[in-house]
């Protein structure tokens, strides 16, 4: 038990600072960046970027709480599985806004002879399927949850 403790000690200090990062590059990075940008391609980036970020905090105040349930031995209630839900969620959310980003990139690069180069694109490629990873590995971990807790739950009928 002692070596949970410092995990879930180290793990929630980590979450604290990509907390305070996301924070930090939503607030003051962001509007920096695209302060020299059009006003309606200013208002739009900063719009979806932000709600990507805030997607992206929302599953370490998840994660946070599935923490607290790990350390008061209740990970294998439906507690938990709401908690899991939620990151389930905020991860489509963030991705699907994400994804629907990438793709108006890629669309006003090709449609625009001036601009119509196949690198931003095939570089927005990546990072929108290697995103799209968490959340499928959450609803595998989710299902894995569900049938840990029916174990759990058998188990404790029988003590």
């Amino acid at each position: 038990m002692l070596r949970s403790r410092w995990i879930v000690l180290l793990l929630r200090v980590a979450l604290a600072a990509a907390a305070a990062w996301l924070l930090v590059i939503m607030l003051l990075s962001l509007p920096g960046e695209l302060a020299d940008e059009a006003p309606w391609f200013r208002v739009g980036a900063q719009a979806l970027l932000s709600l990507v970020i805030i997607a992206v905090l929302a599953v370490i105040v998840c994660i946070w709480r599935l923490l607290t349930l790990v350390q008061r031995d209740r990970i294998f209630s439906h507690e938990a599985q709401r908690w899991v839900d939620a990151i389930v969620w905020a991860l489509a959310i963030g991705w699907a806004l994400f994804a629907a980003g990438a793709l108006t990139v890629a669309a006003v690069i090709f449609f625009t002879p001036e601009l119509r180069d196949p690198g931003i694109p095939m570089a927005l490629f990546g990072p929108v399927v290697l995103s799209l990873l968490p959340l499928l590995l959450m609803v595998v971990m989710r299902g894995l949850l569900q049938q840990a807790s029916g174990y759990r739950a058998e188990l404790d009928e029988v003590i």
